[in-house]
């Protein structure tokens, strides 16, 4: 006859959710010893696994030194002994298979709250047990779920947030000991002086820290990436999981305007585009380059200041011999070839229909632009009276109360200066023809009143053609 050994394990197992009920280890452990002294068995060893889930064996290893232990220790363990059979997993596949484990072992499971054993009742009822134990876990993680797609469905996001952000009771808010930092990164990012590595270190030589935690960030090129690819910044919080974007609750950092800027500036460094931000085609100290050409190689002019930026100079890109010429020089002979330019009617009603066009184009975009900033006013009423909530709720204290509602509140402001609609009104098409046949007449006094995207446009269509320099003076391309 065998002789079944009276030596037994315990396995003691809390979720993080379980300590916050009082489900202690210390309980189970108190009520599987008096099981164990009932039965007759003198306890072996404990294994503790504590704030580990049970929704499947993977990620305890606690467990896995128990099924370990077993495997060697068969022979002289009679029995495991468990607070309740959910104890050693939710899920009825991996119960079972559990269970099978120490069959083979010749090592009884013992429940101190349910009936267990090896008669095809028991069996049958500890199967009905893990199946209740893996439903209760089902409709627990769809709960949830779908607690987590309504956070997010209402501007809320379930991770944590980018640095310049930290989660305050479920909100995310303003981090006050990085938001402006931050903030200074995307501004220099925006104007793409900057590469990846000269933004990683700029980053990291502000020192930054998680005001939470107090735990210090380090960039990296790769973070980095993701850090200006987020969309949080701009008040947008995107789901990969259920695969859309919403407006979120949180005061943005930046503008959209500014986050699509940055996305081509990015855009252009991956695919080894030549930067537009980076290389200035409008270039105000040199209206005429690249419309002259030089007369002995054909190449068109570019401009450039001497090393210590006091001359100026055109010179022809083909450099040819003596092909510097002084910018104030050439500046004087286009003035007087301007002065000598004849003023037709075809250009004035030329001009005019392009203005026309050009106008209602511009007019349409800014009607628009308003309807979209009437929109955002909307959305930004909506956030401030929120916040107003919470902070009345006890929320968000009144310090940060008070820099969030001001952020908003200069957000309003500025987009009520731009829809009003006053604004548009005093640009009528009537008034600018009158202004476009008053200044035509007068061309050079014209051009220098225009900035330098309006002198490259005026240049264009008095000299479509081109010019060439004679060393002096110039040549009209018939």
């Amino acid at each position: 006859m065998k002789i079944i050994p009276k030596r037994a394990l315990l396995y003691l197992r809390v979720s993080t959710e379980e300590q916050v009920d009082n489900f202690s280890l210390k309980t189970q452990e108190d009520i599987c010893r008096r099981e164990a002294e009932r039965r007759g068995y003198v306890i072996e060893k404990i294994f503790r696994e504590e704030g580990r889930s049970a929704k499947t064996i993977v990620g305890r290893p606690t467990l896995a030194k128990l099924l370990d232990y077993c495997r060697k220790n068969q022979k002289k363990i009679g029995a495991l002994i468990v607070y309740r059979l959910d104890r050693l997993s939710r899920q009825t596949g991996d119960y079972l298979t559990i269970r099978n484990k120490l069959k083979n072992y010749g090592i009884a499971l013992i429940s101190t709250a349910e009936p267990t054993g090896t008669s095809p009742t028991e069996k049958l009822i500890e199967t009905i047990l893990a199946g209740f134990a893996q439903l209760e876990n089902d409709i627990r993680g769809e709960r949830s779920r779908n607690g987590m797609l309504t956070r997010f469905m209402s501007g809320l996001p379930n991770g944590v947030p980018p640095p310049g952000y930290i989660m305050l009771n479920g909100y995310v808010v303003k981090d006050i000991c990085c938001f402006n930092q931050v903030k200074k990164a995307w501004d220099i990012m925006a104007t793409g002086t900057k590469s990846f590595k000269e933004i990683t270190g700029i980053l990291n030589s502000f020192r930054l820290k998680n005001g939470k935690t107090g735990k210090r960030y380090k960039f990296t090129p790769k973070n980095i990436y993701r850090i200006f690819r987020n969309k949080h910044y701009m008040g947008v919080i995107v789901s990969e999981t259920y695969q859309l974007e919403v407006q979120a609750q949180h005061v943005p950092m930046i503008t959209k305007e500014q986050f699509l800027k940055v996305q081509e500036i990015f855009d252009g460094k991956k695919k080894n585009k030549i930067n537009l931000v980076l290389r200035n085609q409008n270039n105000a100290d040199f209206p005429l380059r690249r419309f002259i050409k030089c007369i002995k190689c054909k190449f068109a002019f570019t401009g450039s200041w001497s090393k210590y930026h006091q001359y100026a100079y055109y010179h022809c890109r083909g450099r040819c011999k003596n092909s510097n010429i002084p910018r104030n020089l050439m500046h004087k002979y286009f003035n007087e070839l301007l002065k000598s330019r004849p003023v037709r009617v075809e250009y004035t009603a030329f001009y005019l229909f392009l203005l026309e066009n050009v106008f209602q184009r511009r007019f349409n975009k800014i009607k628009q632009k308003q309807i979209r900033t009437a929109s955002q006013i909307s959305k930004l009423r909506n956030l401030r009276q929120s916040l107003i909530d919470k902070n009345l709720a006890g929320i968000y204290s009144d310090k940060d109360f008070k820099e969030q509602f001001d952020l908003i509140e200069d957000q309003l402001h500025n987009m009520a200066l731009f829809s009003n609609q006053a604004s548009l009104e005093q640009y009528t098409k009537e008034a600018t023809r009158k202004y476009i046949e008053k200044k035509i007449i007068d061309l050079p006094n014209a051009y220098e009143e225009c900035d330098i995207k309006q002198k490259r446009t005026l240049i264009s269509l008095l000299f479509s053609k081109g010019l060439i320099w004679n060393y002096p003076g110039f040549t009209v391309v018939s």
